[in-house]
């Protein structure tokens, strides 16, 4: 799909969310004329092209990748709004709450989605579920007080309180909305984060509706990023001592952690690794 066509397409997210492309500065060739202007000797073929760009992602050369830029529309949870801030190499304006009403908008998660606290992972949820009659009545509980708390918000706004403090009670649910712009090395970092299957389901929704966007105007440039970034893995010495010892025929469960240097919680990372190549 053409740059002219992406722009202004709406991408629905979870039930009210959604990303839209507003503008964008750059594409593959940009990053190649970056990369060039040392010597001035401007784009080649595809295939140079398409080479060098790869070569800079390989090597880490991130600068060339700075000069394309993606502007967005978004409309998010403000739950992860909060995650999504946290990467701060970026511009963001945010619908405001003091100057304006905030929207009977809330987020209610699908029921395949309302699950238990994972036993293994601290911040997430596991992969098992409820039954279809515990899930229906954790989200009828969850949009009921979504509308008790709006309801209240709007009553506080109706006794003249400043918009600012008859916010302050409303859910986290809430859905708010902000211009965002940022640069591709950036954004690539950000997606490496945000759609890796351990990302909060929700992100990660939003985080494949960018990679949807970023991989048509920059193609050559997120096959790149693909090979070598988010599919990659990256062994440390250690795990190269590991390696070598498996290359000469020791098993796996015979290595010795303290003569290669792995903790316990190491070997189980690199055993992950491992299986990620064998996949």
């Amino acid at each position: 799909m053409s740059k002219e066509n992406l722009i202004g397409k709406e991408i629905k997210c979870l039930d009210h969310g959604f990303v839209r492309l507003v503008d964008v500065m750059g594409d593959d060739g940009s990053i190649v004329q970056a990369a060039r202007v040392s010597y001035g000797a401007g784009t080649k073929t595809v295939n140079e092209d398409r080479g060098l760009i790869r070569y800079l992602m390989r090597h880490k050369h991130t600068t060339p990748f700075e000069m394309v830029e993606f502007k967005f529309h978004i409309k998010l949870p403000i739950f992860i709004a909060r995650q999504w801030i946290r990467h701060r190499t970026a511009n963001v304006n945010e619908y405001s709450g003091r100057y304006s009403i905030m929207k009977d908008d809330f987020y209610l998660p699908d029921l395949d989605q309302i699950r238990p606290q994972s036993e293994n992972n601290k911040q997430g949820r596991s992969d098992e579920t409820f039954s279809s009659e515990k899930a229906n009545a954790i989200r009828e509980k969850l949009g009921k007080v979504q509308k008790e708390l709006y309801t209240e918000y709007e009553s506080l706004l109706g006794e003249e309180l400043a918009r600012e403090l008859a916010r302050i009670n409303l859910p986290l649910s809430n859905y708010t909305e902000w211009y965002w712009k940022i640069d591709l090395h950036n954004l690539f970092h950000f997606l490496r984060l945000r759609i890796d299957s351990h990302a909060q389901y929700e992100i990660r929704v939003y985080g494949e509706a960018l990679a949807g966007i970023v991989k048509e105007i920059v193609p050559h440039a997120w096959q790149a990023f693909e090979d070598y970034s988010l599919n990659s893995a990256n062994f440390s010495k250690p795990e190269l001592n590991a390696m070598k010892k498996l290359l000469e025929g020791q098993k796996v469960e015979d290595l010795d952690l303290d003569e290669i240097g792995l903790s316990k919680r190491e070997f189980r990372e690199f055993q992950l690794k491992l299986e990620q190549i064998n996949q």
